[in-house]
């Protein structure tokens, strides 16, 4: 189906997207849905939501409640549980019956969908889904896995939704979703590391703090922006500002000798997807 059709499809329906949780992946994924047109459709709920998010959500048309008794006579055509993982087990039951005929997404980080079933009562359309902290400014990474029961229309749909936020793909297998969670989930965190590391490295080098931080920041936030506009490589990418015998070779001499940047952060994100296992089993 046409994104532009389904956008249609969506129109007309009269049901709400409801958004249950308005932290910052509830409030992102709002803001998102009313940039692309959908303020009106969207239902924000959280007992005790911040006007930080929700004042720019009503000035554009959307609706804030507090408790699910806002669901009353409606029939939401999508569900997106946007709470802390261990808020779930209270929150969820509490959307068990509209989530029979609506399209349910779960973007609670390491709660399964065995899980999920079992707190809704085994929705037919259930998606879990793992956006990224840079979904707040609309340049998120999302993976999804949607149950065998799940429609194509409400796959569709939820591709959609979640594309409000940025890029986004499927998976095939629920168990990558630790895979995924430890690359682009926790990815910005290491990414913000690196630039703290960077700029400590300047000021060992003399620069001043200030200055040594925005050359650190602006470095990484450029070197992004590009790799995002050219079809290169980063390979290519990295082998174009590497001069034989020059200052960048120097310096990949260290980061690449033995493979030694490689294997850290290969056992990284190894932990990571291991203790994102560890918690799964929890749920």
């Amino acid at each position: 189906m046409s994104r532009k059709r389904l956008t249609k499809q969506l129109e007309q329906s009269t049901g709400p997207i409801v958004i249950v949780g308005a932290g910052n992946m509830g409030g992102a994924i709002a803001r998102g849905l009313a940039a692309i047109g959908h303020a009106r459709r969207v239902l924000l709920i959280d007992p005790q939501p911040l006007a930080s998010i929700t004042d720019p959500l009503l000035s554009s048309g959307a609706r804030i409640a507090q408790t699910s008794a806002a669901l009353d006579n409606t029939s939401p055509i999508a569900i997106i549980l946007a709470v802390k993982p261990q808020l779930l087990p209270t929150i969820a039951p509490q959307y068990a019956d509209a989530s029979k005929s609506a399209l349910t997404i779960s973007v609670a980080a390491g709660t399964t969908i065995e899980t999920l079933n079992r707190l809704l009562n085994s929705p037919p359309s259930l998606i879990r889904a793992m956006p990224n902290l840079p979904a707040s400014i609309g340049k998120g990474m999302t993976a999804a896995f949607a149950t065998p029961t799940t429609s194509n229309l409400y796959r569709d749909l939820a591709e959609e939704l979640l594309r409000s936020v940025g890029e986004f793909v499927w998976l095939d297998d629920e168990s990558l979703l630790n895979a995924v969670t430890a690359v682009s989930g926790s990815g910005p965190a290491y990414v913000f590391h690196m630039v703290e590391c960077l700029a400590k490295a300047a000021q060992k080098q003399g620069l001043p703090r200030d200055t040594a931080e925005i050359l650190a920041r602006k470095t990484v936030e450029g070197a992004g922006a590009l790799l995002a506009s050219v079809e290169k490589s980063p390979s290519e990418l990295r082998k174009s500002v590497t001069s034989p015998g020059g200052t960048t070779e120097a310096a990949l001499q260290i980061l690449m000798a033995d493979a030694r940047l490689e294997k850290i952060i290969i056992d990284a994100v190894a932990a990571a997807t291991l203790r994102g296992e560890a918690l799964s089993k929890l749920s």
